[in-house]
């Protein structure tokens, strides 16, 4: 009962709510902003390597991989096929255009996290939507809201279903037993994520910062592999994406079930622009503009989808493997590894899983401690923090052994609600980040290396830094 309670919220939130705001919210930025995604895609890739004044800060690169980390995991693999699998190849293209539309949201967002990030003792920075809820509404409340929805999201959804998905990689090996397995592989991933958790940011950002490039890369080039195998049915292949992608009959005669629905939905699942989570880990950067990391984050969702997820589709499109509803998941991409690479395929993919899984764990359970400052209205005790991150390795070991259609519906949900908070806000708030905007490229059209002040905005004795 629970199962379709919660199934019937998420059919309702991605088949009427949430596709009317992310692409409301998403074109509205990027009209407003003057196509930025396009115009900065140079100065994008050139502020990832600025270094921080101080060496002991955050970087952007850093800031960038953390939150790369989150929003690439097992939705660029499971996601993906499961769109592709339950919604047909146009899916794909839905995809494409949510990760385009959406940048623009993730610029707007991010650029609010630096502008209103709060400063520690040490002089490092933290902050997030919920701050910049509290400064645009003067609601303290709404911002509590907003931190438990994410906490319950990533500490809790996210993270069971990452779990999952990891442990359903092995389900086509001879020795998996699904009385047995799922227990073994979540006790053994939930110790090694638990020795992560217990070392602390540091040792998060360290781990993120050398996995995600190196998974990254490695996965792209076996994608381009298979792809090049198969090269003389690419032309095909993207002539199904668009024809289906643009079937309004079967759209609006079913949308529930559409390829609109299904990569809008994963879209947004797998790279969470507008959601309000990227600002938390965009909010620790230590950079002389705010635009400047808003320009990064608008990389990783472009990483994250237009990179990532089109490596997955292509891969399996590409294969001759025909997508079906049996074979949703990680089955359908292994299948269509098989398919090209013979035996090395399918045990490719479970160590992708691996990877992918694990930074996605450790890089959405970094942003807790932003939500549990602003909840706390100060740092947590140690022994708090000690409690919590064990809490949140027990849940890692509930999300292996839990049912998948419940974890799907469930991650939808609560990622959805976010979306609903924070997405109005940052159209409130939105003057903030264009004014910065024009801000920041009128300093470079001047030569000059932009450096932000608060009252640029109106927001001069109003926040913390940029004074």
């Amino acid at each position: 009962m629970i199962g379709s309670i919660i199934g019937a919220i998420s059919g309702f939130m991605y088949s009427k709510l949430l596709i009317i705001m992310l692409l409301a919210v998403g074109l509205y930025f990027t009209v407003r902003t003057r196509f930025l995604q396009v115009r900065h895609f140079t100065e994008m890739i050139k502020v990832v390597g600025e270094k921080p004044e101080n060496e002991d800060s955050v970087s952007s690169f850093q800031a960038l991989m953390v939150s790369t980390a989150s929003r690439v995991g097992t939705g660029n693999i499971v996601g993906v096929a499961t769109a592709i699998c339950m919604g047909g190849f146009g899916a794909v293209f839905w995809m494409w255009v949510i990760a385009f539309i959406g940048g623009a949201s993730a610029f707007v967002e991010s650029t609010l996290a630096q502008i209103y990030k709060r400063k520690r003792p040490d002089g490092s920075s933290y902050g997030g939507p919920s701050y910049y809820i509290e400064a645009a509404l003067n609601s303290y409340g709404l911002g509590f809201v907003f931190a438990i929805s994410m906490l319950l999201t990533y500490a809790g959804g996210f993270n069971m279903l990452c779990a999952y998905n990891l442990q359903s990689t092995f389900s086509s090996y001879s020795f998996y037993n699904p009385a047995v397995t799922p227990y073994i592989i979540g006790a053994i991933l939930a110790l090694i994520f638990g020795y992560c958790l217990l070392g602390g940011d540091d040792r998060i950002v360290k781990i993120a910062s050398t996995l995600v490039p190196f998974m990254g890369v490695l996965y792209v080039i076996v994608a381009l592999i298979v792809v090049v195998m198969h090269i003389n049915l690419l032309p095909g292949v993207f002539a199904r994406i668009f024809a289906e992608a643009f079937d309004f009959k079967a759209i609006f005669g079913g949308f529930s079930g559409s390829a609109m629905m299904y990569g809008i939905k994963r879209g947004l699942y797998s790279n969470e622009a507008g959601c309000g989570s990227a600002p938390n880990a965009a909010a620790a950067a230590d950079v002389s503009h705010p635009v400047k990391q808003g320009l990064v984050q608008t990389l990783s969702v472009f990483i994250d989808t237009l990179l990532l997820c089109t490596a997955t589709a292509l891969m399996c499109l590409c294969s001759g493997v025909e997508p079906t509803e049996e074979l949703a998941g990680a089955p359908y991409v292994q299948a269509a590894l098989h398919a090209s690479l013979g035996n090395i395929g399918p045990i490719f993919i479970t160590v992708s899983m691996i990877l992918f899984a694990f930074t996605t764990l450790i890089g959405n359970f970094y942003y807790m401690d932003n939500l549990l400052i602003y909840m706390h209205k100060g740092i947590p005790s140690d022994k708090f923090m000690f409690w919590f991150r064990i809490a949140g390795t027990i849940v890692v070991f509930i999300g292996s052994i839990a049912s998948m259609g419940l974890l799907w519906d469930l991650a939808d949900v609560l990622m959805g609600v976010m979306a609903i908070i924070n997405l109005p806000v940052i159209c409130i708030l939105g003057s903030k980040a264009t004014g910065a905007l024009k801000d920041y490229e009128e300093q470079k059209r001047a030569g000059k290396n932009p450096v932000f002040k608060a009252e640029k905005v109106g927001l001069k004795g109003k926040v913390d830094f940029w004074q």
